[in-house]
Order: structure tokens, then sequence, then C-alpha cells
């Protein structure tokens, strides 16, 4: 399956990339925001992501721009180790996890495709999705299926898990969505009725809120005068951060900061209907003043 990159016309509106400026695609992923900087501008790229199987998509582009565009496999909290002191005419991300670890059932993300319970962005982490419906209270996985996913029936659910980890280690994808499936009723809703649960045990397994925190605070602090941070967030959760956070750097107590788009940037129906995952898609983006 091809990735398209989501609102990449609008990002790069709002990056506005300029030759001889230095930009960092924060989660790299396919490279498609990557390449759309390069294709914009005779500029220079600093690429990060978790997950050191995008090497591939990044070899392919450092063929097509040499010199112009290094990888980083890290997380984008440590931007500031990455770039060394070094500051930055704009820094971009997409938040979330991408189509390509979704399509690969060997990662666990998906309860489209039968696999381990990993959900792991990177291969280094030792706590993935079998830890979580295997070790943690019965209380811990209610909790964290509310609040990172806003599910009504997390209680049941949570029961229902310990209930069967009694009988035996849930050990794939296809366990756990089943396990979740028997608590919730579908009715005539089109989502799958373990779609909440598997994203807040991903977002519970990658610490994504923790992150993105850390992420656009350390990207805020490395940008240049004029340099612009443009983030695009997945779901509510991720959405609220970034508001309010690029809220208070814009205040009038802190002045180093202004809104580019006081109103929230959605995809239009073309790309939804191109790109279902634009659907709930939102942009934000800041330039630094001072």
């Amino acid at each position: 399956m091809t990735h398209t990159p989501v609102l990449l016309k609008e990002m790069l509106s709002m990056l506005s990339p300029q030759n001889g400026g230095t930009y960092v695609d924060a989660t790299f992923g396919a490279g498609g925001y990557s390449k759309g900087i390069l294709d914009s501008a005779d500029c220079k790229v600093y690429a990060i992501d978790r997950d050191e199987t995008v090497n591939k998509f990044y070899n392919d582009l450092s063929i097509k721009y040499p010199d112009k565009i290094k990888l980083f496999i890290d997380k984008f909290s440590n931007i500031k180790n990455i770039l060394e002191g070094k500051y930055v005419d704009g820094v971009v991300f997409d938040v979330g996890v991408s189509s390509m670890q979704l399509d690969n059932g060997e990662r666990g993300f998906s309860f489209l495709h039968d696999g381990p319970l990993d959900m792991s962005m990177d291969n280094s982490s030792h706590i993935n999705a079998a830890t979580f419906v295997n070790a943690l209270r019965e209380e811990e996985i209610a909790n964290t299926i509310y609040n990172y996913g806003g599910e009504r029936h997390s209680r049941r659910i949570a029961r229902a898990i310990v209930n069967a980890r009694k009988k035996k280690p849930i050990k794939t994808t296809f366990e756990l969505a089943n396990i979740v499936r028997s608590m919730v009723f579908r009715g005539k809703s089109k989502i799958d009725p373990a779609t909440r649960t598997f994203q807040a045990i991903r977002i519970w397994v990658n610490d994504e809120l923790g992150e993105l925190e850390k992420g656009i605070k350390a990207a805020s602090e490395v940008l240049n005068e004029g340099g612009k941070l443009v983030v695009v967030t997945f779901h509510s959760l991720e959405d609220r951060i970034v508001k309010n956070f690029f809220r208070d750097l814009c205040s009038d107590n802190c002045k180093k900061f202004s809104l580019l788009n006081k109103k929230v940037i959605t995809a239009n129906a073309e790309e939804v209907n191109a790109n279902p995952r634009a659907r709930s898609a939102k942009l934000r983006a800041i330039q630094r003043l001072l």
C-alpha cells in the first residue's frame, strides 16, 4: 500500500520551505513530508523516526537528494541532542501510528491482521501490548482504556481481559480483539468495537502523549527567528496538547511566537475520499518571533 502524507499541501503552505533553509521532519515514516519539503526548495532536512524499518524509504530519498537529508533513528523528544546545538528554520510533526505499521500484522498494531501483541514503535522497548494485557492490574487496564481510548465499556473490557488471562496468556491481536468485541455491542456503528481499546494500548505502550509534550516543547526551542513549528494530529488528546501548548507560547505573557492559523486546518472532502485516514487530521502551526 502506498503511504499518502496527510495535509501535505497545507503543511507546505504553513512551513514555506526556503532555499538554504534547514528543516526537521520529526516523524519521517515513509518520507512523504521530507520529500515534499525537498521538492519545494533547495534546502536540507534532518529526519527522525523511532522505527528503523523506515530506512528503506530514507535510502530512496538520499539517492534522489544526496547530501540534503540525514536520518536519525531516535525519539523526536531527543531533537536537541540530534541537532547538537544547531538551530533550524522549521519542524514538522505528523503524529500517531503510520499506515505501514498498521498494515504489517507482525507489528501487532491492528486488529485487522493477526499477529503478536506488540504495538511498539521501536525495537528497543521491553514494554509492549502483551505486557499491558497480561501484567497490569484490572483497574489500570480500565483507566487506560477509558482515558486514552474514550471507551465507555472500559471496566467491562478490563474484567474480560483479566478473566481470559487467568486461563492462558493473551498473545495475539485477534485474541485480544475478540475479547473486546465480546464485551461491546457494535449496533449500527461502522467502527470496530476493538478500535478504541487498541488505540489506548498503543498510546500507553509508546508513551505517545508524553513524547508529544516533550517533543513539541523541544522543537519550539530549536527554531531560528521566523522558524515555523507545524503539527498534524489525529485524535483529540493529541490535538488538545498541541492547542494548549501553542496557546501558551503565543500568549501576551510569552510573546515569543504567533499563531499561523487561528482556526485549525482539516482535510477537504476530496482528500478524505482519497485517503480516509485524513478525516480526523488537524493541523496547527506557529512561528517564532524572537
